[in-house]
């Protein structure tokens, strides 16, 4: 079976935030690919740079004059010459000449369509055959911080985690109905509660820290009763976007509270033992390695991971695992431009204990390539949002593989907790 690459073609569309991206279509001799990159409201300073200086237009042209004519001819299968052959072209430590959202969309555009042109589905393509665990869905239901505008909680995400579901038709069913349920809460509490929700689907509402974590505390006991399963809280904190280097302290707005690091470790804590959190993202600054391992050593049955810190970078996770801190790493491959990339520092983080948490990013397409990796490099938990359309499409992705693998199909398994 032929994989070489004759035509790669790249176009401007929209996310989900109306904003300008790229896809691009690979052609090889008996398969297409296609592929979109997404975009964060939060990035993390480490992260490689989404586009050249001109944006979406720049990117357009650096495919078809420089990227596509290096690419063409070569075998879609050999993944890591493609990635390679991006990293050369760009020549910079931070893919900031042809930009990290191009490759990304170059890169996983190549593995569909060698997949494709092997007649397997991608997972199995890049996972093999005994690909055949599926992910728990880590899911938004309340936004706060830079998710939002006007008045909101002040930590960025409040997480479900229906982890004692049996399958992921059910663990994606609980994410639902906990959404739904919160929206009833939130207008009974208050009368003026709009309905209105974020980038990623979930609601927003004028309460605090707090009152959030009550009212995801009271839905996710509610509908875990109701299904006969537990269901998991966790936070997104987004340390970074509350840290102000200037006066060393968190600062939480809504609440008039500044924290300084032995503050927010106590808070953090105290949120994990009260709310019995399963899972807390970012609850230091990006460059915080001390606060994360610190409050890896003092909490118990709970994944501490880190997003802005590692940013899926190789080299950030080697010096997090020397220094213990977490025990998790959130995995957006375009943090780092390339399926071989991320797959380096999945291996690395697994090697050491982590788990790696493949996730969507705020502002997102259609594309659902990522259910694709979550099964392939047997990430425990996807984190993709619950009920707005880019989220639907990686959710309903993940029911078609569980069909597909049929009696094989088994959730994975999550042993912090």
């Amino acid at each position: 079976m032929s994989t070489v690459i004759e035509d790669i073609t790249a176009r401007k569309i929209f996310n989900n935030r109306g904003e300008e991206t790229i896809e691009v279509d690979i052609l090889t001799t008996s398969g297409f690919g296609r592929a979109s990159a997404p975009a964060g409201a939060s990035r993390g300073k480490a992260e490689v740079a989404p586009y050249p200086q001109g944006g979406v237009d720049q990117a357009i042209k650096k495919v078809e004059d420089l990227i596509a004519p290096e690419l063409i001819g070569l075998n879609a299968d050999s993944q890591d010459e493609i990635d390679e052959t991006l990293h050369e072209v760009d020549g910079s430590d931070d893919f900031r000449v042809i930009g990290g959202n191009t490759t990304f969309a170059i890169s996983l555009a190549n593995a569909e369509a060698a997949a494709n042109s092997y007649g397997t589905l991608l997972f199995q393509y890049l996972g093999g055959y005994v690909a055949h665990e599926m992910p728990y869905p880590l899911g938004n239901v309340i936004s706060g911080g830079r998710h939002t505008r006007g008045k909101s909680p002040d930590i960025q995400e409040f997480l479900a985690l229906p982890f004692g579901a049996e399958s992921f038709l059910e663990a994606a069913m609980a994410n639902t109905q906990i959404h739904k349920r919160i929206g009833a809460i939130l207008k009974k509490r208050d009368k003026l509660f709009s309905g209105g929700r974020s980038d990623e689907g979930a609601w927003v509402a004028n309460i605090g820290d707090m009152e959030a974590l009550d009212v995801l505390a009271d839905a996710c006991e509610e509908i875990g009763n109701k299904l006969g399963f537990e269901c998991g809280l966790g936070v997104d904190v987004a340390a970074s976007t509350l840290w102000n280097a200037k006066q060393n302290t968190y600062v939480y707005r809504r609440d008039g509270e500044k924290r300084d690091s032995g503050e927010q470790l106590e808070f953090i804590s105290e949120l994990i033992k009260k709310y019995h959190l399963v899972y807390v993202e970012d609850p230091f600054h990006e460059e915080d390695f001390k606060g994360f391992a610190e409050l890896t050593k003092k909490v118990t049955g709970c994944l501490i991971c880190g997003d802005d810190l590692f940013v899926t970078n190789k080299e950030r996770m080697d010096h997090g695992i020397k220094m213990h801190a977490a025990n998790a790493v959130i995995i957006k491959v375009n943090q780092v431009g390339t399926l071989t990339d991320a797959w380096e520092t999945i291996r690395t983080a697994e090697k050491a204990g982590y788990a790696p948490i493949v996730s969507h990013r705020s502002g997102d397409t259609c594309d659902w390539h990522i259910a694709h990796l979550a099964v392939a490099f047997k990430s425990p938990i996807i984190k993709t949002g619950v009920v707005e359309g880019a989220r639907t499409a990686k959710l309903n992705e993940l029911i078609r593989i569980e069909e597909f693998l049929g009696e094989k199909a088994r959730m994975a398994g999550l042993e912090t907790f």
